[in-house]
Formats: C-alpha cells, sequence, structure tokens
C-alpha cells in the first residue's frame, strides 16, 4: 500500500488547524467563564466598585455602590464621578485628574485615602477609596474601591458618648464625695454662728455680732464657690458654655474685678492693680469674669496676712495679657506638672479650702477663648500666672 505524501499533508494541516480552533475555543470558553466570575465578584460585592474614564465620567458602578449612594446604577453611569464627592473633593477632582495624567505623581491611586461621599438625599459619609490604574490598548480607566466607615463613626460616635457618660458619673461621684467633706464644715459653722449672734442683742456686743456675720458670709461664699466649680465643669463637659465676645473697658472691668476681690481678702493683704496700653477690649466677659475670679480667689487663698498680690493687664498688638502674681506658699516643682488636672490638689495645700476644680475650670474656659495660660512659681515663693487671649475686633 502506498502513502499519498499529499494527502497526509493535507490531513495534518486540517489536524492543526482543528486543534487551534478548539485550543481558541477552550481559551474564549476560559475568558467567558473568568468573565463570569469576575462580574458575579462585583455584583455581590460588599464594598462599592465603579470604574471612570480619564476624563472622571463613571462607565460602571455595582449595586453596593449604587446602594452606598442612593442611586440606581444607571443613574450614575455617564455623569462625572464628583457627583459622589461632598466639597472641597467635588470642586477639585477634575483638578486632580488632571495633575496627575500631566505629572503621573500618585496622591491617591495606589494609595488610599478616607473621603466624605455625597448621596443622592444630599446627605455624607465618610468612605475609604482606594483607586487603582488600568491601560488598555485604547482606553485609560480608574477603578475605584469605596468602603463605607459610617458605621466605624458610629461605633466612634458612641464610644465617644459613653466616655462622656462615663465622665459625668464619675464627675457626680466625686462630687458627692467632696462635698459631703467641704460641706459639712462651713454648714457647723454657719449653724453654730447664727446661733450665737441670737446671744449678742445688747449694744455693746456688736462687735461679736458682727464677727460671726462675717464668719456666715465667708462660709456661704465658700458653699457658693464650691456649687459654682462642679456646675461650671459639668456645663463645660456637657458643651453648654460657648464663646461670646462683647465690646467693654478693660481697666474699668479689672478695676471693679480688683474692688470685689478685696472684700474677701485677708487682713492687710493689698491687691495691687495696673494696666498698660489700649482699653477698649472685645471678648467674652462672662468667662473673663470667672478665670479673674478663680485666679485672684487663689492668689489670697494661698498668701499670708499682709502680703501682697499683683494684678497687671497690658494690651498689645491684638493681644491681652494678664498677669496675676502673689507671695504665698507656692507650687511644688514635683507637682507643677499635675496642676490644671481636674481635683488635685497639691501637698503643701491639703489643708487648705478647696475643690481641686479651680484652674482645670479656667484653662478650658481659656481654650474656649482661644487663648492661653502657663505659671511660674517656686516653693514658698510665690507663684505668678500668665493669661494671653487673642483681642480681634469685628
Amino acid at each position: 500500500m502506498s502513502i499519498n505524501h499529499g494527502e497526509l499533508e493535507g490531513k495534518t494541516f486540517f489536524a492543526g488547524i482543528f486543534r487551534d480552533l478548539r485550543a481558541e475555543k477552550a481559551k474564549t470558553t476560559e475568558l467567558s467563564e473568568n468573565r463570569k466570575r469576575l462580574n458575579a465578584i462585583i455584583e455581590t460585592a460588599v464594598d462599592g466598585i465603579i470604574t471612570i474614564d480619564k476624563k472622571g465620567i463613571i462607565e460602571s458602578a455595582n449595586p453596593a455602590a449604587a446602594r452606598l449612594f442612593g442611586y440606581e446604577a444607571n443613574e450614575m453611569i455617564g455623569n462625572n464621578v464628583r457627583m459622589l464627592m461632598a466639597d472641597p473633593h467635588h470642586s477639585q477632582h477634575d483638578q486632580y485628574l488632571k495633575n496627575y495624567l500631566t505629572t503621573s505623581v500618585k496622591k491617591i491611586i495606589g494609595i488610599g485615602r478616607e473621603v466624605p461621599g455625597l448621596r443622592k438625599d444630599g446627605t455624607s459619609f465618610l468612605f475609604k477609596l482606594s483607586v487603582s490604574e488600568v491601560m488598555l490598548k485604547d482606553k485609560h480607566i480608574f477603578t475605584g474601591i469605596v468602603h463605607d466607615l459610617s458605621d466605624r463613626e458610629r461605633a466612634e460616635a458612641v464610644e465617644a458618648a459613653l466616655r462622656k457618660e462615663k465622665e459625668l458619673n464619675e464627675l457626680k461621684s466625686r462630687f458627692v464625695s467632696i462635698a459631703s467633706h467641704e460641706f459639712r464644715t462651713p454648714l457647723s459653722t454657719i449653724s453654730t454662728s447664727a446661733s450665737l449672734i441670737n446671744r449678742y442683742a445688747k449694744e455693746e456686743q456688736l462687735e461679736k455680732r458682727q464677727k460671726h456675720i462675717k464668719r456666715i458670709q465667708s462660709n456661704v461664699k465658700h458653699l457658693t464657690t464650691i456649687l459654682n466649680d462642679f456646675l461650671s465643669l459639668s456645663k463645660l463637659e456637657e458643651g453648654k458654655i460657648t464663646h461670646q465676645a462683647m465690646y467693654f473697658d478693660l481697666k474699668e472691668f479689672c478695676e471693679e474685678i480688683k474692688e470685689e476681690m478685696e472684700t474677701v481678702a485677708k487682713e492687710n493683704q493689698k491687691i495691687v492693680y495696673e494696666h498698660i496700653g489700649d482699653e477698649r477690649i472685645f471678648l467674652d466677659k462672662k468667662l473673663l469674669t470667672n478665670i479673674l475670679h478663680n485666679l485672684l480667689s487663689n492668689a489670697i487663698k494661698y498668701s499670708q496676712e499682709g502680703q501682697t498680690i499683683y494684678f497687671k493687664s497690658k494690651v498689645e498688638n491684638e493681644e491681652l495679657e494678664i498677669r496675676v502674681k502673689d507671695e504665698g506658699i507656692g507650687i511644688p516643682r514635683e507637682e507643677q506638672k499635675q496642676i490644671f488636672q481636674r481635683f488635685f490638689r497639691s501637698k503643701n495645700a491639703i489643708n487648705i479650702q478647696g475643690t481641686g476644680l479651680g484652674l482645670n475650670i479656667v484653662q478650658k474656659y481659656t481654650d474656649l477663648m482661644g487663648g492661653s495660660i502657663t505659671f511660674d512659681s517656686e516653693l514658698n515663693e510665690g507663684c505668678e500666672f500668665t493669661l494671653i487671649l487673642p483681642n480681634k475686633f469685628e
């Protein structure tokens, strides 16, 4: 039997073609299967997946992206992706894209960042955006993965609320503890003095009556201070105190504060006031009153009879500087970092009346007014507090 070489070559040729066709078909089938799997992943993904062209026009959006932004997918396709962004990204997105295409400097692509999103109903939410770049033969596309951070924000808000609630509960518990201790002596003194006043009804006993009246007034003032401290701190913690500036004469204001504090000063204590610079300022008068009451009452409390308290104010370059200096017991150097902490009392002040809240409140008021407070102190040589506040007119 003879072999026809031409026929054999023909069969081999067609067999090769069939093999190629089968391989191409298998490859096409594999590509189709891969495409189906990819589409299934995209369609069922929890995160939003959006593709855009180099002009920022949305080409595709999966169901998760549509749900996140409150649109139907077909409402998004064909529109600029900035429709899904809150400012500043909404107005700046096209420039971001243009800058990247011009410079190739990546600021989001392959890096990821947190971005404020804008839903169809106008509400905003925070999402994590991861962007990848794909170069096709005839196209340049970007794919963004959008991960909703609303749950994290809600969890953080709940955590913050619980932490605040815990702090307020601790504050209330501490108030009960301090009140039971701090109130006992003043109330006892008030009660005793009130009873003794009735015994000194005669004219020649006026001096003794006045002595007990002063005791009552002093202890009532102390109780009022304790209550005011706790009420102020509670309002601060709840965000109920805000900065409300007004115009007023600083020198006149400080002189009134000085006269008021002299009524509670110890025997032969003097408050020396001095002012430099402009007198008209624009600040929250009520907050400044509370700050100065605290600083001056501390200077009086921690100084001895006959000692001088120096009270200075200066207005210069849109800034108010106030200094309150005493010659009292001072603050131990090893405890100075704790002086603005809530409820802190230095070891050399344990036997002096106080809640340990005054300077903490002063610092919070100062922060509210956009200022700063510092101090310098040496043990048994006194203390000087320096308050700096911005004085910018409207």
